[in-house]
């Protein structure tokens, strides 16, 4: 038996006819709770890094500028290239839904390398640190995309199967949610744990490194159960999806900046 929910909608409140969205709301408080727990852990004796209020406010609009542009070039350039190249105008309607992960990941990345390039610091140094936050705002991100009843999973027949009455009779898994204690929940625990308790974060890359592979190995499990995008399918007969592609590649980056981590004296 299916749980059936009523749908939410994804406008959360309006101000002034101003609508605000649950997708926004999700972006606010993944900057807001991972700005205040970079801070936390850069500020413990045992940080390999130090940044004044100045330059943490320099580095969140970075970070912002680089979710946000990355995400959305990601997911034009990897998800619907033909659409928005018929459509360009629509490149900017962010509202609209679409966001990419693994470009959202790339623009952080460049966002990062150009602050520490300003500031004269170590890149990697930031980027260990932001290999904790990260899973906070994925797992913001997942359940505004249950919220909207995006990337919902493939059709089965499990007891926690979910119908959203009035929009499809078709029980399906709600792979959000999987991705939501996956990629959020879990991965934030063992990073929080690898950064605290060992001594990984004297190897500059080496945190970066595992959080990249972290979140490869849990997304391209979930995606065993998150239906593929209706606009580009199945990649191969056996089933291979854009998600576990562009994970795989992540992986064995994740894995070279590791090794050279670790290996580097």
């Amino acid at each position: 038996m299916a749980i059936t929910l009523n749908p939410i909608s994804p406008v959360a409140f309006s101000v002034l006819g101003l609508d605000v969205r649950w997708y926004a709301l999700a972006y606010v408080a993944a900057f807001v709770i991972g700005y205040w727990v970079f801070k936390r852990l850069m500020s413990g004796a045992d940080s390999m890094i130090k940044l004044d209020k100045r330059q943490l406010d320099d580095l969140l609009t970075a970070v912002i500028i680089g979710v946000i542009l990355g995400g959305r070039m990601g997911y034009v350039l990897f998800y619907d290239l033909g659409y928005f190249i018929a459509h360009p105008l629509e490149i900017f309607a962010v509202w609209h839904g679409g966001m990419s992960f693994h470009g959202g990941l790339i623009g952080v990345i460049a966002a990062v390398f150009w602050f520490a390039y300003k500031q004269r610091m170590n890149a990697w140094r930031i980027l260990d640190i932001m290999a904790v936050v990260a899973p906070i705002g994925l797992f913001f991100g997942r359940i505004a995309n249950f919220i909207n009843r995006e990337v919902m999973g493939r059709a089965t027949d499990v007891p926690w199967a979910v119908v959203f009455d009035g929009d499809t009779t078709i029980p399906r898994h709600p792979s959000p949610l999987y991705e939501a204690m996956t990629e959020g929940v879990l991965l934030f625990i063992i990073m929080y744990c690898l950064y605290r308790y060992t001594g990984l974060r004297r190897h500059a890359g080496a945190l970066g490194g595992i959080m990249g592979m972290g979140y490869a190995v849990f997304r391209m499990f979930c995606e065993l159960y998150r239906a593929p995008d209706a606009q580009i399918g199945f990649l191969t007969s056996w089933g291979l999806t854009m998600g576990q592609l562009l994970s795989g590649v992540m992986f064995f980056a994740g894995l070279i900046i590791f090794v050279f981590a670790i290996r580097k004296k």
